[in-house]
């Protein structure tokens, strides 16, 4: 906003702070009375609420100036994560699994080795009154009883635990660090990754090609978003995690940074799996030209930081380190004998033949960007890849959405955010919504693509900001020309551009 007059850009700040303050204060009201997982009704509309709140926040901080929006959305970061802080968890009970996976290691176990209502493990039960409440009669919307008659606020306290060796460090480290806390610990520990996940984003696009700094609104797509309070933060599901290694490593290898950003995102794979489906967008544009010896440092980093990972927890417990993992696939309907996800793939397949519909869609989409993709730019195709992956899937947690939201905060296409919101819906409301809940969600990627090729205001720059698109300084672009990137083929010859005018 160079040519505004001073109170014009004032007016801009402050209506934009006014929305920010509304945002929190309408997600503090969500999470100490909007309902939980047990009494869901009230969630509808301060859900609805929250997402028009934070759109409107976000909407005028592209009216921002540069100087005051990285610490503006910094300041909103810190409000937003601390908002989840403000109640145990509402929504999901997967935090308490992780207090106990620390507390397991804690006394020298492996947490792959024994299901928590194991009669070997009573006494780390009775050390736990927090996980396993005595005399409150085991009526919580997030308590149960286990099979040996106590009550638990574990779910399936019958199995062992399916989390990568990542994600059981990091349980651990809360553990020693504040286990006296319990569930508190994994809160704070969300909210800590969340804000430094901002943070990163900051200062990857502070350093933007073209016009540095007019990209950082983009970053209060993640810092901002009422999901991230929820899932991140409330519910401290470990995902944040993933999606702050994932960040990282895919920033690092944008700069050239092949080892350390493969091993970064082999750390985010060995904390949830999932960010995995970054990888391709690591490899941008690796099939555009002769490949090289040196391209093999990035995936071989990732692949030597998850196997090492693994490696003590499978020296201790063996083929164990799988944990409840096959028996979570089948019950959340990916199984071949009961297919319950997959909705979209299923109005064209018969069920039995949708897992072969949806890697076959997964397929496409890496090849494409192994193709396509840009390599200064690897968020790109790593938000196609993991968005459409979870579009082919259509799973129903919404905090498997927080990679495509921290892609998001790199990448600016805001529309993929409703991928997330399709699985917050499901997740409420249940698999009856799941294939127009993501039948929606397709709609609006495709509607931002179809607007953002033909030159329409909406995609990663503000319509009529003063500022380039990214790339335009290696380009020669005006300020706020449509582009794309460029892919050297390896014999000196340009190739066509990657993602078309303006995507």
């Amino acid at each position: 906003m160079p040519g505004s007059p001073p109170v014009h850009r004032r007016a801009a700040t402050l209506a934009c702070c006014l929305a920010l303050a509304a945002l929190v204060a309408s997600s503090a009201l969500t999470v100490t009375g909007g309902g939980t997982l047990g009494a869901r009704r009230p969630l509808y509309a301060w859900y609805a609420v929250d997402a028009l709140l934070f759109a409107l926040a976000v909407a005028l901080l592209r009216r921002v100036p540069v100087r005051q929006a990285g610490r503006l959305v910094l300041a909103g970061s810190v409000l937003v994560a601390a908002v989840g802080l403000l109640a145990p968890p509402r929504t999901s009970d997967d935090a308490y699994r992780y207090v106990w996976d620390g507390q397991v290691q804690q006394a020298g176990l492996s947490p792959y080795a024994y299901a928590p209502d194991d009669p070997a493990l009573a006494g780390l039960r009775a050390r736990a009154p927090g996980l396993f409440p005595v005399g409150d009669g085991c009526d919580g919307w997030d308590e149960r009883r286990a099979a040996g008659g106590f009550c638990s606020r574990l779910n399936r306290p019958n199995v062992r635990t399916i989390y990568p060796p990542v994600a059981e460090l990091w349980f651990a480290g809360l553990h020693r660090v504040a286990g006296g806390w319990g569930v508190r610990a994994a809160q704070a520990g969300g909210a800590l990754l969340a804000v430094v996940t901002t943070g990163v984003l900051l200062a990857a696009l502070r350093r933007r090609p073209g016009a540095p700094g007019r990209a950082l609104w983009r970053a209060a797509l993640w810092g901002w978003c009422p999901g991230v309070a929820v899932w991140a933060v409330n519910d401290a599901h470990v995902d944040v995690l993933g999606a702050l290694l994932m960040v990282a490593g895919l920033v690092l290898a944008g700069r050239g940074r092949a080892g350390a950003g493969g091993a970064l995102l082999g750390a985010a794979t060995a904390t949830k799996l999932l960010p995995a489906l970054a990888l391709p967008g690591a490899m941008s544009g690796l099939l555009a030209r002769r490949p090289r010896p040196r391209d093999l440092v990035l995936p071989l980093s990732a692949l030597g930081v998850f196997v090492l990972g693994y490696l003590p927890y499978v020296v201790a417990s063996g083929a164990g380190v799988l944990g409840y993992l096959p028996g979570y696939l089948r019950e959340e309907g990916y199984d071949q004998d009961r297919i319950d996800r997959f909705a979209l793939v299923r109005l064209l397949l018969p069920d039995r033949l949708a897992p072969y519909g949806a890697a076959l869609v997964l397929l496409a989409l890496v090849l494409h960007v192994l193709r396509r993709g840009d390599p200064e730019r690897p968020w790109r195709g790593a938000l196609l890849v993991t968005g459409g992956a979870l579009l082919a899937v259509t799973p129903g947690y919404p905090w498997y959405g927080l990679l495509v939201v921290a892609l998001v905060g790199l990448d600016g296409r805001w529309e993929w955010l409703a991928v997330p919101a399709a699985g917050q819906v499901v997740y409420l409301l249940g698999g009856g919504a799941q294939r127009w809940a993501y039948a929606v969600a397709l709609a609006v990627v495709l509607a931002g693509a179809v607007g953002r090729r033909a030159g329409r205001p909406g995609a990663g720059t503000p319509a009529g900001a003063s500022g380039a698109v990214p790339g335009a300084a290696s380009t020669g672009a005006s300020p706020g020309a449509s582009t794309g990137a460029s892919v050297t083929n390896g014999r000196g010859k340009g190739r066509a551009r990657v993602f078309g005018p303006g995507r």
